[in-house]
């Protein structure tokens, strides 16, 4: 349960990225040590920063770079790639098309989703079928992001490997009909610059909220804090950025599977800078349509108190998804 944190941990996830092919990793030390540290931040905070991650630096700049480009393009070229429902909700948001909780957030955004194929999963994903949407300026933005997500894909996977040890289960427990053909999105978020010549009336960047899925990695502009997380006692944390990290925090689909374990965090994004910022977030999902309920495991430890909340992942999704965007 999140407790009165004041500050969000940093694991270094080396020794876990590189024995993460390995089901017997969790009889390494160093693994171990890495486990332990994810079992408290998920527990306490449901954030943290994670480095020794293998993503370059240099690609994480990238990603970054090339979406300030492009939310810096005329909205005319933005809107040759607007989300609509005929699209799949993947592509261009203007500012306010976005909303949390009924409130229209400030920032305009991109989305993408793993691509579904028509009837890939019934009606159940009909929404979401459709091709990604890419700019053709910046030229390297596919290419870039495209090995973003690969790259994003596999250190989720092996972060979410050791979460399931800490949770008391195999290395791939998650894995299979649960995790082992995992959704994804992500999200290229810009928030403008707070201007004291043009007042808001929200300057809510992101409304408060929890994640849907599992895990998500955040790459945010360096020297601009404006993620904040809320601890037990409503006091807001700020995720200030550190060079070379990604922020993590865990998700619904999460909390359900550990049966309360681990709680989802409320956050939110307030850009008090006068400077624009960017953040490219990537979501870590379970398979589309696994049933995902308390594991039992999860609920032995609870000593048989069983969280009373399921989702099929994929009509949780699409129920955001038609909820927080304005057509």
């Amino acid at each position: 349960m999140t407790t009165d944190f004041k500050s969000i941990p940093i694991i270094d996830v080396g020794p876990l990225v590189a024995k993460g092919d390995d089901l017997k990793m969790g009889q390494d030390p160093s693994v171990r040590e890495v486990i332990k540290q994810l079992d408290q931040a998920c527990r306490e905070t449901g954030f943290f920063y994670v480095k020794g991650h293998g993503v370059p630096q240099t690609l994480m700049n990238e990603v970054k770079d090339v979406t300030h480009k492009f939310f810096h393009l005329p909205l005319s070229e933005k809107l040759k790639i607007k989300m609509t429902p005929n699209t799949g909700y993947r592509g261009y948001q203007k500012i306010k098309e976005n909303i949390t909780k009924g409130v229209p957030d400030l920032q305009e955004a991109i989305d993408y989703y793993r691509e579904v194929k028509r009837g890939m999963y019934g009606s159940l994903g009909e929404i979401l079928e459709g091709c990604n949407q890419w700019p053709k300026e910046p030229a390297n933005f596919k290419a870039s992001m495209e090995e973003y997500i690969r790259l994003c894909t596999d250190l989720s996977r092996k972060i979410m490997r050791g979460i399931a040890l800490a949770l008391g289960g195999s290395a791939d427990e998650l894995e299979g009909e649960k995790g082992g053909d995992p959704f994804w999105v992500v999200r290229l978020i810009g928030y403008p610059g707070k201007s004291a010549a043009i007042p808001q009336n929200n300057d809510i960047g992101c409304g408060i909220h929890t994640d849907y899925g599992l895990l998500t990695l955040i790459n945010q502009d360096d020297r601009i804090t404006a993620l904040e997380v809320k601890n037990l006692s409503g006091e807001w944390v700020p995720a200030t950025p550190i060079l070379g990290t990604f922020v993590c925090n865990i998700g619904d689909m999460l909390e359900i599977w550990s049966n309360g374990t681990y709680e989802a965090t409320l956050h939110r994004v307030i850009n008090n800078s006068p400077k624009y910022r960017v953040c490219v977030a990537y979501f870590y999902e379970p398979n589309f349509d696994t049933l995902v309920e308390p594991l039992e495991m999860c609920v032995e430890k609870s000593g048989g108190a069983r969280l009373n909340q399921k989702a099929v992942y994929g009509e949780h999704l699409v129920n955001k998804v038609k909820n927080n965007f304005v057509p």
